[in-house]
C-alpha cells in the first residue's frame, strides 16, 4: 500500500513538472520574440516611404543607419538589440562599442548582411537603390523620415514602439519631450524675440544656414527667437544677406568659433562685437530625436538667459 501511494505521488509530481516545463518554454519563446508576446506579432506597419511591412516576430538584432534613429532606440531601452550603427552615431556613449557599417553615403552592404539583422532602420539619405539591394538580400528596412517637425520625431518613436512591442515606453518618451517643449514655450511666450542666425558653414565654401523649412528653425522659434533666414528655403545663404540682417545672436559649432569671429566681414557683425556668438552642441540641434526637448531648452537659455536666473 505504501509502495502504491509512493508511485501515485511520484506520477503526480512528474505531471506537474511537465506542465511547468511547458509553461516555462512557452514564456521563454515569447520573451525571445519567437512566437510573439501574447499574440502581439505578427504586425503590419507602413514606413515613411509608404512601404507596407510585416514584422513577424519581435526583432532581436537591429542596425540603425542614422544618429537620430540610434538615439531613439536607446531612449526606448533597446540598445542591447543594436548590432550595427551609422558611423555618425555617437550618443549615448555606449553605442561607440557597436560595430559601424558605414556613413550616410557609403554603406558596407556585406558587413550589414554578415550581422544578420532582423530589421534595418533608416532615415534621411536612404535612397531607392539601397532599398532594393536590401530587398534582394531579404532584409527588412524601415525608413523613418523626420519631416522637419516635432511631429516627425513623435511619429518615429511611435513606429519604433510598435515594431519592438514597447508602445508604453514610446508614449512615455513622447510625453516627456512634449512636456519639455511646452515648458519652454510657456516660459518665453511674452519675451521679446532676438534675431538669430545659425551657422551651418561659412567662408570660401559659401555660407549655409538653417532656413525656414528646417527643424532647427522651428526650434529657434519655439525657444523664443526669430530666425533671420526664416523666409528662405534650402540651406544656402550669403555673407551679404547676413551682414544686411545683422542678427542679435549667432549660434555655431565649437569648430567654427575662432575662424568665424575673426573672419573678414563676419567680425564686423554686431553679434560678434557684442560677444553674442554662442557655441552650441550641433549634434543636439541637428538630430531630430529624443533630445529635441533638451535642445529647445538649451536654445532658450542662450536666447533668454534672464528667464533662467
Amino acid at each position: 500500500m505504501k509502495r502504491l501511494k509512493g508511485i501515485i505521488i511520484l506520477m503526480t509530481a512528474m505531471v506537474f513538472m511537465m506542465i511547468f516545463s511547458a509553461c516555462t518554454n512557452e514564456d521563454v519563446a515569447k520573451g525571445n520574440g519567437e512566437n510573439g508576446a501574447d499574440g502581439y506579432y505578427p504586425i503590419a506597419i507602413e514606413d515613411s516611404l509608404g512601404e507596407s511591412l510585416e514584422i513577424k516576430a519581435e526583432p532581436q538584432r537591429v542596425i540603425a543607419l542614422a544618429p537620430n534613429i540610434t538615439e531613439m532606440l536607446y531612449a526606448l531601452d533597446l540598445g542591447d538589440k543594436v548590432v550595427g550603427r551609422n558611423s555618425y552615431s555617437d550618443y549615448p556613449e555606449e553605442v561607440l562599442e557597436v560595430e559601424t557599417v558605414g556613413d550616410f553615403v557609403d554603406l558596407d552592404i556585406e558587413k550589414i548582411a554578415e550581422l544578420q539583422p532582423d530589421v534595418v532602420i533608416a532615415s534621411t539619405f536612404f535612397d531607392e537603390d539601397l532599398q532594393n539591394k536590401f530587398k534582394e538580400l531579404g532584409i527588412i528596412v524601415i525608413t523613418l523620415y523626420d519631416e522637419n517637425s516635432f511631429e516627425g520625431v513623435y511619429e518615429g518613436i511611435e513606429v519604433l514602439g510598435k515594431v519592438f512591442n514597447v508602445e508604453e515606453k514610446a508614449e512615455e518618451e513622447i510625453s516627456r519631450i512634449k512636456a519639455e517643449v511646452e515648458e519652454v514655450q510657456s516660459l518665453v511666450k511674452d519675451a521679446e524675440k532676438p534675431s538669430v542666425y545659425y551657422v551651418v558653414d561659412y567662408g570660401q565654401s559659401g555660407d549655409y544656414t538653417a532656413t525656414g523649412e528646417t527643424f532647427i528653425s522651428r526650434m529657434i522659434e519655439i525657444a523664443g527667437g526669430e530666425n533671420i533666414a526664416k523666409d528662405i528655403t534650402g540651406w544656402v545663404y550669403s555673407k551679404e544677406q547676413l551682414i544686411e540682417q545683422d542678427p542679435d545672436i549667432i549660434l555655431l559649432s565649437p569648430y567654427y568659433y575662432e575662424g568665424f569671429i575673426s573672419g573678414e566681414g563676419y567680425k564686423e557683425l554686431s553679434a560678434v562685437k557684442n560677444e553674442k556668438v554662442y557655441v552650441v552642441d550641433n549634434n543636439l540641434l541637428d538630430r531630430q530625436g529624443p533630445r529635441a526637448g533638451k535642445a529647445v531648452e538649451e536654445l532658450a537659455k542662450i536666447l533668454h538667459p534672464e528667464l533662467y536666473k
